[in-house]
C-alpha cells in the first residue's frame, strides 16, 4: 500500500457505504443490483483503473484494482460482480480487441455506462469449453451464433457480453473462439433468461442467455489480428 492505493481505498468505502449497503436487501430481493451503481462506480474513477488512460481508464495496476475488491469484501457486498466487470472483461478487451474496438467498447465499460459478463459456461457442460455446444456460423461479414449459456454472472444487466462460441469444430479446442456482442433486451436473436436463485450471493446477477442466430460482426472475433484469442480458461489475461 501506498498514499495513492490509500486515497483509492477510502474512495471505494464511501461507494459502498452510500451506494450499495443501504440497498442490500432490495437487491437480494430482486436478484440483481441497480445499473446506477456501476454508473456511480464508473463516475468516481473506480472502474477500469488498470486500463490504459488512452481507453479511459486510471492508467493503473493491477494493484488498484485489488484494493477495490478489498473494499467490497470488507464492506460484505454480495452484488456487484466487479470481478467480471473490472477485473476480466476489460483485460479481455484491451489484451485482444483492436484499436477500433478499444476505442468503442473499454470507455463504456469504465464509466460504467455499459456493464460487461462473459458467457462460457453451458447447461451440461460446465466450463469444459472443448465440449461447448455453441456456434458461430459464417455468414458473409457476419458470425450467426446459437446456443444457450448458463450461470452467467452479469447476463441480467449486461450491455456488453464475450461469449464462447465454436468457429471451427473440426479443430477441437482450437475451434472455440471468444466474440463481443453488444446487446439489450431488443437485440434480434438475443434472450435473457432466468435470474438463477443461489444459496448465497442472492444480490448477484447469475443469469441464462440464449442466442438463436444473434447477427455480429466478424471483426468482433477477439484477437482477429495477428493472434485470435483461443478460450481456454476463465482466467484473464494479466494486468500490466
Amino acid at each position: 500500500m501506498d498514499d495513492e492505493l490509500e486515497s483509492v481505498g477510502d474512495l471505494a468505502r464511501n461507494f459502498f457505504a452510500k451506494h450499495v449497503t443501504p440497498h442490500q436487501k432490495r437487491f437480494a430481493d430482486q436478484g440483481f443490483p441497480d445499473k446506477s451503481a456501476y454508473r456511480e462506480l464508473g463516475t468516481l474513477g473506480l472502474a477500469g483503473m488498470s486500463i490504459p488512460t488512452e481507453y479511459g481508464g486510471g492508467g493503473g495496476t493491477f494493484a488498484h484494482d485489488a484494493v477495490l475488491f478489498h473494499e467490497q469484501v470488507m464492506a460484505g457486498d454480495h452484488s456487484l460482480q466487479l470481478g467480471v466487470h473490472s477485473g476480466i472483461v476489460p483485460h479481455y478487451l484491451n489484451a485482444y480487441a483492436d484499436h477500433e474496438h478499444k476505442l468503442r467498447w473499454l470507455p463504456k465499460l469504465v464509466s460504467g455506462e455499459w456493464v460487461g459478463a462473459i458467457a462460457m459456461t453451458e447447461p451440461g457442460t460446465g466450463s469444459d469449453l472443448q465440449n461447448i455446444t455453441t456456434r458461430a456460423v459464417r455468414d458473409g461479414d457476419d458470425y450467426l451464433i446459437s446456443g444457450a449459456k448458463t450461470f452467467i454472472s452479469n447476463g441480467r444487466n449486461c450491455d456488453l457480453v464475450i461469449i464462447a462460441a465454436k468457429t471451427d469444430p473440426s479443430l477441437g479446442a482450437r475451434g472455440v473462439s471468444l466474440i463481443v456482442a453488444e446487446v439489450d433486451d431488443n437485440t434480434p436473436g438475443f434472450e435473457r433468461g432466468r435470474i438463477l436463485e443461489k444459496v448465497g450471493q442472492k444480490g448477484q446477477d447469475t443469469t441464462e442467455l440464449f442466442f438463436d442466430g444473434l447477427r455480429v460482426p466478424v471483426t468482433n472475433l477477439l484477437g482477429s489480428g495477428s493472434r485470435p484469442c483461443r478460450a481456454r480458461t476463465t482466467r484473464p489475461p494479466r494486468p500490466a
